[in-house]
């Protein structure tokens, strides 16, 4: 797996794992910290709690197939992003609109409500 793979994969898995921590067991959330937080290797994840690397990959799999399975089912993620593109496409026809400054200064203060939630 390439560096810019391996990149995408930890940041995907970050941000399922903040939309779904608590839905995974407090053993796949510590060895997805160590892992994909900590950047600790399998060999001192196992070294940590004495039992084999081998299984150390079995349960951060098995943790990462479960963000994937809730992620299908709930999609937040996915919508989170799509508000995000939205509130970028928002600001951009903001910032280039010829509109008055009475308007533009309501159109940022709602852009900024929208970005609260």
């Amino acid at each position: 797996m390439s560096q810019e793979n391996k990149l995408e994969k930890t940041n995907r898995v970050n941000l399922l794992f903040d939309f779904y921590e608590t839905l995974l067991t407090e053993k796949q959330q510590t060895f997805l910290k160590y892992y994909f937080h900590d950047d600790f290797s399998l060999g001192e994840i196992a070294g940590e709690f004495e039992i084999s690397r081998q299984a150390v990959y079995e349960h951060i799999k098995r943790a990462e197939e479960m963000l994937e399975a809730y992620e299908m089912k709930l999609g937040l993620l996915q919508k989170h992003e799509e508000r995000c593109a939205l509130l970028a496409k928002l600001q951009e026809v903001l910032m280039e609109s010829d509109i008055s400054s009475l308007h533009k200064e309501t159109a940022k203060d709602l852009l900024q409500q929208v970005e609260q939630l």
